[in-house]
């Protein structure tokens, strides 16, 4: 194994796909490693601010997925006890839209070349090799890097060789879901907020036929995370028809179909711990190396 790539990214998700079109833009060499055996794009929705939407310019891709999204206008916030509002903002003064995963995603993974995204490369191990890192993947094989970048989620191979702390349950469950209403949805262009005994929900429409909903809801166990997604649906559905929730939120989860409800439990790091822990570790290099090699 003589070779040793510059840069590795662990995981072909949004944060490893961002990164990687950052650095591919910068002209600099790098290979992403992708556990799955294709592209990621499952999920749902995520709300995208100003912030996210300058990244998403400078990335390339920007444009091309305003065009598939609708831009929301004011954000309302319900009690679901007594159907009162208890505040409405006006948001048309920043750029919010609700943005389908699996559309960033491939525009994102559609910026780089052929080749750069390696898929069925789980690494399952990292050790110090001289100067270099020394990757393991569960198919055997060893990969050898100057620099690795940890992309790879909650249960990151990077934060564990790190010695960062694992994450922490929250105390809260969700249950995520996209409807498709072929013959349109009808809502406003609008985040619908509503406030539960326990209980959160809300809905947001992505284009002028798609709706993202959530539901959350405090536990004290990590594992009574639903699976099975009509049990989903049966539970969401009890919870929102016994509150004061409108009848066309309701109405957009019954017809959501059972392939688009996922459940999981809320899970995070500390910001403590990542403050007082090591997010780098080695390769004490002037990132001019990196940069000059890649020119030559």
């Amino acid at each position: 194994m003589d070779h040793t790539e510059e840069i590795i990214i662990v995981g072909a998700g949004l944060a490893g796909l961002a990164v990687s079109v950052g650095l591919h833009r910068k002209g600099i060499r790098i290979l992403v490693l992708e556990s799955s055996d294709t592209l990621r794009a499952a999920g749902f929705a995520l709300t995208v601010w100003n912030n996210a939407w300058r990244a998403l310019d400078a990335l390339g891709v920007g444009d091309s997925l305003r065009r598939h999204h609708l831009r929301l206008q004011t954000a309302v916030v319900s009690s679901a006890s007594s159907a009162s509002l208890v505040t409405k903002l006006t948001v048309k003064e920043h750029e919010v839209r609700c943005v389908r995963r699996n559309l960033l995603v491939e525009a994102l993974a559609g910026q780089l070349p052929h080749g750069i995204i390696r898929y069925s490369s789980k690494v399952v191990a990292m050790e110090d090799s001289g100067e270099s890192k020394l990757l393991h993947l569960a198919d055997g094989s060893t990969l050898k890097a100057k620099v690795v970048i940890g992309c790879d989620g909650i249960n990151s191979v990077v934060s564990k060789w790190l010695g960062l702390k694992p994450p922490t349950f929250s105390g809260r469950h969700a249950v995520r879901g996209f409807t498709v209403l072929p013959d349109g949805h009808g809502m406003k262009p609008e985040l619908k907020h509503y406030n539960g005994e326990g209980f959160r929900a809300g809905v947001l429409p992505c284009d002028e036929k798609s709706v993202y909903w959530f539901f959350t809801w405090a536990s004290n166990g990590e594992k009574e995370t639903i699976q099975d997604g009509l049990m989903l649906k049966e539970f969401v559905l009890g919870k929102v028809k016994a509150s004061e929730i409108p009848g066309q939120v309701v109405e957009i989860i019954e017809k959501c179909e059972l392939s688009s409800v996922a459940s999981a439990s809320l899970r995070y790091r500390s910001p403590l711990n990542l403050l007082s822990g090591n997010m780098c570790k080695g390769n004490n290099r002037d990132k001019r190396e990196i940069t000059e090699s890649n020119q030559n």
